[in-house]
């Protein structure tokens, strides 16, 4: 054993290794990705591991492996669980061999996505177990008793760290080699393995027989936790425990219970934890999921407690916890005063909001703008994805009229088509998701004889969450050569009348390839290919002639840039900032742009 400073994902990913773990799957997505880029970095002989294509895929491929009796481990962020709900939904009711652990992270803020959705409530509606970290040293241990808790009981067990969590750093004592666990392999039985209506009938009374158990068990496990004696109590669950818990040092005899592991509810553990208990507090992310559970358990066993919480507007209902709003909370519930605190951690004021914006030299910005400059006094509308490009709805950009959830961007575009004939319908989506979602909409398309420009923004990599690789690089996870998928070749093979690929950095062809597609009719496509300016270097750096400058300021007005800048009233460049990429000085009437000004 030796100690390791990591990241909460990295401490599941040990954590995995450490219990034998045969395979791992998942499609990046923050606040997960580094646990599967984490496991594929150590030496793991006899565990496989993959960026799946999308979630649902990776839910499979998991499945068939604890179906085999090896112990499976599957990443994912919140709303990627709603991917991957199907086959999760029927597993809950077939169950497994070996252990299966769902890793879903939950993103309260959000920080990075487009929900807040409680993934505790989702493993309640699976009837399927959930673990709650409340720290990386907490995930390490989890993810390994997940493990057991899934063999011993047959199911899928979901682990649900938070952003915090997930990218906190720790140190955690850790093997120093990690071996996968033998494991039986698949004996057919179609009565087991095959789900039907009776099947799932038979299974369903068994499940909810059976997580009664696991609740009485769970009311035992090390990671439910009580302390203090007071009348008035903090219940708190994942990374708000850990506010809670900093806040209450100050106050020791104040009761604070830990709840790791919501669902199924540890009812014997917090009968005894609230005894003498009349007043509590549910401390708590995102949904009032245990303040509800616990106010089912006081109305069946008649106890006399008061509950306060989300449902009672002591706690917000959205957003982050943090150790501020800790100690307000509880301060008003345990009636301190405390003075409302309007400064960040550090006693700095807090800082000017900083929208995102689009990379310098971003490729994607060229493609919006030929898109714009192409459409210019016609009627359309531009359905966005999710990826980098969600961006180009920032003005002067402005070129994101709707943005979903991934892959709707394509079909989304069908529906406006079909209700408003008269308008020119895009839908721009990165290649990366147009492999994890964007094919079935083409196909849609296609089939419903839609007329329609899909905007493939092909950048050769996953950029949003940090450069992982998919079917189009020619590399996979562990970065063997395998052959690459072509989006053109999908794209016509799927029958898309016309199928372009420009530069997009290439202005002139890049709005010709445009209107020439808007001239015909059917699905086309047009694939910007450029790669992501993060993982080139740039070549050269492009100045402006203050001499040559008129002041127009078109260059600043029309693609937004954050290299350039206003200075005495004419343009500048921030040399810094700047990659090459040529879009500025394309628009420059005067010439005054370029590498050689």
């Amino acid at each position: 054993m030796s100690k390791q400073y990591v990241m909460g994902n990295g401490a599941i990913a040990l954590g995995a290794l450490s219990a034998g773990v045969n395979l791992v799957s998942g499609y990046p997505g923050t606040p997960s990705s580094e646990i599967i880029e984490t496991v594929a970095k150590y030496p793991h002989e006899g565990t496989y591991v993959e960026w799946s294509v999308n979630e649902k895929a990776a839910m499979e491929v998991a499945a068939a492996a604890a179906y085999a009796g090896a112990r499976a481990m599957v990443t994912m962020k919140q709303v990627g669980l709603n991917v991957a709900s199907d086959p999760l939904m029927s597993l809950a009711y077939v169950g497994v061999k070996g252990g299966m652990v769902v890793v879903a992270a939950d993103d309260p803020g959000p920080i990075s996505s487009q929900t807040e959705q409680d993934t505790r409530r989702f493993a309640e509606f699976a009837r399927i177990p959930v673990f709650d970290p409340s720290s990386p040293e907490e995930a390490f241990e989890m993810v390994r008793d997940a493990f057991d808790y899934s063999e011993k009981y047959r199911t899928p067990v979901i682990l649900r760290p938070t952003t915090r969590v997930d990218h906190a750093y720790a140190s955690i004592d850790a093997p120093d080699s990690f071996s996968a666990r033998a494991y039986e392999g698949f004996v057919k039985d179609s009565k087991k393995w095959v789900i039907f209506p009776r099947l799932s009938f038979m299974n369903h009374a068994m499940i909810e027989k059976r997580n009664i158990e696991i609740g009485e068990e769970l009311s035992s496990y090390r990671f439910n936790t009580v302390s203090g004696s007071s009348q008035k109590a903090v219940i708190a669950t994942g990374v708000s425990y850990a506010y809670a818990g900093e806040f209450l040092k100050e106050h020791p005899d104040v009761r604070l219970i830990k709840v790791g592991t919501p669902y199924p509810l540890p009812e014997r553990f917090l009968l005894k934890a609230l005894e003498g208990v009349s007043e509590v507090l549910c401390f708590e992310e995102l949904s009032p999921y245990i303040e509800e559970s616990l106010l089912k358990l006081i109305g069946k066993h008649h106890l006399s407690i008061d509950v306060y919480g989300k449902l009672t507007g002591d706690v917000p209902h959205s957003g982050e916890n943090d150790t501020d709003s800790a100690r307000r909370i509880i301060s008003r519930f345990l009636g301190l005063e405390t003075a409302e605190n309007s400064i960040g951690l550090s006693g700095a004021p807090n800082p000017p909001a900083r929208p995102p914006v689009l990379c310098a030299g971003c490729p994607h910005r060229a493609s919006f703008y030929a898109v714009k400059r192409a459409m210019k006094g016609k009627k359309a509308f531009f359905c966005g994805d999710i990826g980098c490009y969600t961006l180009g709805n920032a003005m002067p950009l402005d070129m994101v009229d709707t943005c979903l959830c991934m892959g709707a961007g394509v079909t989304m575009a069908q529906g406006f088509n079909h209700t408003e004939p008269d308008a020119v319908a895009f839908s721009f989506i990165g290649d990366s998701t147009f492999f994890a979602s964007g094919i079935t909409g083409v196909v849609n398309a296609v089939y419903n004889a839609a007329d329609i420009i899909v905007c493939v923004l092909d950048n050769s990599t996953t950029a949003m969450t940090g450069h992982q690789p998919h079917p189009g690089t020619g590399r996979n996870l562990m970065a063997a050569p395998v052959d690459k998928i072509s989006i053109e070749k999908l794209l016509l093979a799927a029958g898309v009348t016309k199928v372009v690929t420009v530069d997009p950095l290439d202005l002139d062809a890049a709005i010709a390839a445009v209107r020439e597609c808007a001239e015909i009719r059917g699905v086309k496509a047009i694939i910007f290919k450029s790669p992501c300016v993060a993982i080139t270097k740039p070549d050269k750096k492009l100045r402006v002639n203050s001499e040559k400058c008129i002041g127009c300021l078109r260059c600043i007005k029309e693609i937004g840039c954050p290299a350039l800048s206003v200075t005495d009233g004419k343009a500048v460049i921030d040399e810094n900032l700047c990659t090459g990429c040529g879009l500025c000085s394309q628009l420059c009437a005067v010439k005054a742009i370029g590498g050689d000004c």
